[in-house]
């Protein structure tokens, strides 16, 4: 029991907006400066602790204990204190506060960070700041030693924070680095829910490329809905009134009359599909991963969550361990309808499927960060966090939410008997095999994001901080809606070709759009970044193999789902004897 009450007070303490400061000041009060990590520019990444290169501290050791939150920890938030003395409203003029003998080893450090482009970032009053390192002219290798740091202030509160960086040193083993810095404070008319926007690219994130990505979208969606429902209601009418007219038959003439089309296999459409425990696992899976999207889209767009280190990590993962049930539920529900018995089984592998996923991959990940020394490396405390978020608050709720399910959703309902022999499949063009509907039905709702796909994948591999989550929002319904209707379209005509097997046709139709997110991510990696190395490329793709992977549950979810209710309602609409 206390250890239920401990996780969930530390996922409510992840969501809190304000630091252990209130971001308010008194006149003379400390300022910390934190130094977070250093890495390599092009490789956002892959990023260190700034200690870990030669670098001294400030004279200032006492300090209050900063309480790192659980995102900060996976996101290898590396805070340390600078050491140096910063008060509010209070100048500090050129001052040297360390000198550093630097040995062959140090050098050697400072060399390669200098070749690499290495930037470190450092945080004030929460608001981050970056420097570069160095600089490279030909064989010579130079090292800024001075930081002059600009505060802008409005009463008692910080709005404005940038550094600048003075004074080249050459390096060589046993050289001498006078590290020197000085504070200028400024009043400022920025108003402090407003101190974010110089860190938003609105040239960027607002072009008109955007604005017409949404906008082509958005007609897309009103042309396949439009498409769609002329096509299906004209061509069921049609169904509809030669299934009429053939009731109106005598079992001879209906036996010798030329039948066919998605009437044909009302006997055999409802029959249970093929591992009935991991399909119905992964419908669960999908309804809870896309509702826990939809949650934090919405809190990311009324409460700014951007603008907190590890905010969105933290609220994702509050998130998803709370819609834990809805997972449970849906699953549980399904697998009952489909005729499954093991019950336990099936919330076991609901529990731990995804989240299985996901730890396995970022352990794997981690194994290579700590051989790299990498700050991106997840604690162990973390790591036995995350462990037992799965055991005590993700376990039993998804298996409450499946008892539920199973005893209120639980018997099915089809409106056609099922048939005790199973119906032969007629043959049929290539084009209308399960096995391509399934691998071309993705393309469509693929097409409708690539282009948010791209900001999405510059905001998290390059130094912009994404903050659009309104047109994220639009997009996400917009892929909803294209998914919908593809996979309804497709189930369609596969159905009038005599195939009964809709389930993982459908599921699979719409997820095949991960697949193709999937094929984007290796295209950006190539052409759109600058990363290199084991750890760099391990840990792009396996962190867009898990966002593809979840991508392409939710849409297969999606997709099934509204299959699933345009087969009920078409089959319970026509006379079956």
């Amino acid at each position: 029991m206390w250890n239920i009450i401990i996780l969930c007070t530390l996922l409510f303490s992840d969501l809190v907006l304000a630091d252990e400061h209130d971001h308010k000041y008194e006149d003379g009060e400390e300022v910390v400066l934190w130094m977070n990590t250093v890495g390599p520019y092009h490789n956002q990444q892959e990023t260190y602790k700034y200690f870990s290169l030669p670098f001294c501290r400030g004279p200032k050791e006492g300090i209050s204990h900063y309480h790192e939150t659980l995102g900060e920890n996976i996101l290898g938030v590396e805070l340390a204190f600078s050491g140096l003395e910063i008060q509010f409203k209070k100048n500090v003029g050129s001052t040297v506060y360390c000198r550093q003998t630097l040995t062959k080893k140090d050098n050697k450090l400072l060399m390669y960070a200098i070749k690499n482009h290495y930037w470190y970032q450092m945080y004030l009053d929460d608001l981050p700041i970056w420097a570069i390192v160095g600089e490279q002219n030909e064989k010579e290798f130079t090292v800024w030693t001075h930081r002059k740091i600009e505060i802008g202030y409005n009463e008692d509160r910080i709005v404005d924070v940038s550094v600048t960086t003075e004074k080249k040193t050459q390096i060589a083993e046993g050289a001498v680095l006078e590290m020197s810095y000085e504070v200028v404070w400024s009043k400022s008319s920025v108003l402090f829910k407003d101190r974010y926007d110089k860190y938003l690219d609105a040239s960027f994130f607002k072009h008109k490329i955007h604005w017409f990505s949404i906008f082509n979208s958005f007609m897309m969606v009103i042309f396949l809905v439009g498409l769609v429902a002329m096509i299906l209601m004209r061509t069921l009418r049609k169904d509809y009134q030669r299934y009429s007219k053939d009731d109106d038959l005598d079992d001879i003439e209906r036996d010798l009359g030329d039948e066919y089309g998605w009437k044909q296999i009302h006997g055999d459409v409802f029959r249970p599909g093929a591992h009935s425990l991991f399909f119905s696992t992964l419908v669960g899976t999908g309804c809870q991963l896309s509702f826990a999207a939809l949650i934090i889209i919405l809190l990311a767009v009324t409460e700014k969550l951007w603008t907190e280190r590890g905010s969105i990590l933290s609220t994702a993962i509050f998130v998803y361990a709370a819609t834990s049930p809805v997972g449970g539920y849906m699953g549980g529900a399904l697998y009952s309808q489909l005729g499954g018995r093991r019950w336990i089984r099936q919330s076991l592998v609901g529990a731990s499927l995804f989240p299985g996923v996901v730890c396995s991959t970022s352990f794997f990940i981690n194994f290579i960060a700590i051989s790299y020394h990498s700050a991106k490396a997840i604690p162990f405390t973390s790591m036995l966090a995350i462990a037992s978020i799965c055991l005590f608050i993700i376990l039993p709720l998804t298996m409450v939410g499946a008892v539920f399910g199973r005893n209120v959703s639980g018997t099915p309902k089809p409106p056609c008997r099922i048939n005790p022999v199973p119906r032969q499949i007629p043959e049929k063009k290539w084009f209308m095999e399960p096995s391509f509907i399934g691998f071309a039905g993705g393309i469509l709702p693929f097409g409708s994001v690539f282009i948010e796909m791209y900001f999405i994948f510059t905001s998290f591999w390059a130094y912009k901080i994404y903050y659009v989550y309104g047109f994220m929002l639009l997009v996400y319904l917009i892929l909803m809606a294209v998914t919908i209707c593809i996979t309804i379209v497709c189930i369609y005509f596969l159905l009038n070709s005599e195939d009964y097997r809709w389930q993982w046709t459908s599921f699979l139709s719409a997820a095949s759009t991960g697949f193709y997110i999937y094929l984007y991510a290796i295209y950006y990696f190539i052409f759109k970044t600058k990363m290199y190395g084991l750890f760099q490329t391990v840990f792009y793709f396996a962190n867009m193999f898990v966002f593809s992977l979840a991508f392409g549950i939710m849409c297969g979810t999606i997709g099934y789902l509204a299959c699933r209710i345009f087969i009920y309602k078409i089959y319970a609409t026509v006379k079956i004897d």
